[in-house]
């Protein structure tokens, strides 16, 4: 091992290993004692086994789901219009996605407040049209537009970059061929963007299933989900224990989920290199 890597791996140990290492002690113990009297224990997560807890995590997993279908849907379209641009312009659309990005995650959910609010934009425009005022905030709806407008960039950015990447001379070497434009992309451009694909699932879901700032703001405390159950017991309640064990389930649950979609993402190289 080389001198230079020392400074990262004395990062890692410290910003990653270190709070690990205190998430699980608190995870395992049941009080706040002295090190030499801690007291171990698997209570915290036998906890989680409540069928209160498992409606949660259900709730949190449906919405990440919803909204990970959703910003699929909504990002493959954009990434192939983007990738099919000249450079100049693609670039410049690139950096609609990213610039947004560039402001506080808060903000950014703060603003939809503004909008869908009774008093809001959206509101104020249907009003002047002759209709009443409609409930666009507290429910599923403002929960999944938050999650939908916050991560549809995690998804474009990673299918993008595979697209782009994807040799034109393929395309038209099929259509010499006689390939209508569907089986073109049923048969060439779809299952080279797979890796795409996967990485963009993956870093949507991640981050929905865990949330807790979009719920808190745009269901108006009304929707506990797994982030906010988790942030529940380490400010409100202070429970650490519990929330670190909370922590530990998600983090294996997330490990899980990303093992699933790399094999996933395996299997589907493996076929195309075989054909």
């Amino acid at each position: 091992m080389k001198w230079t890597s020392y400074p990262y791996l004395l990062w890692i140990i410290i910003f990653i290993l270190v709070p690990l290492v205190l998430v699980l002690l608190y995870a395992i113990t049941a009080t706040e004692e002295h090190i030499s009297n801690l007291e171990f224990t698997l209570d915290n997560f036998n906890r989680f086994l409540d069928p209160k807890y498992f409606d949660v995590l259900w709730v949190s997993v449906k919405l990440a789901l919803q909204s990970t279908v959703m910003t699929l849907i909504l990002g493959y379209p954009i990434a192939i219009l983007i990738a099919k641009e000249k450079p100049s312009k693609r670039n410049i659309l690139i950096s609609l996605f990213i610039i947004p990005m560039w402001m506080n995650f808060l903000l950014r959910t703060y603003a939809w407040l503004t909008l869908l609010g009774k008093n809001g934009i959206i509101n104020f425009i249907i009003s002047q049209l002759g209709f009443g005022p409609l409930d666009l905030l507290y429910n599923d709806g403002a929960v999944l537009l938050g999650m939908v407008y916050n991560f549809l960039p995690f998804m474009i950015l990673p299918i993008y970059s595979v697209l782009v990447k994807i040799d034109n001379s393929l395309m038209e070497s099929a259509e010499d061929l006689g390939a209508n434009k569907f089986q073109v992309f049923t048969k060439i451009t779809l299952p080279l963007s797979i890796p795409g694909i996967i990485t963009g699932i993956t870093m949507v879901f991640m981050p929905a299933v865990s949330t807790f700032v979009i719920s808190r703001l745009l269901g108006g405390g009304q929707y506990m989900l797994i982030g906010n159950l988790v942030e529940q017991q380490f400010l409100w309640v202070g429970d650490w224990h519990f929330g670190s064990a909370i922590s530990i389930i998600m983090m294996i649950f997330i490990l899980l989920t990303m093992a699933i979609t790399a094999k996933f993402d395996t299997q589907k190289k493996g076929s195309r290199g075989l054909w």
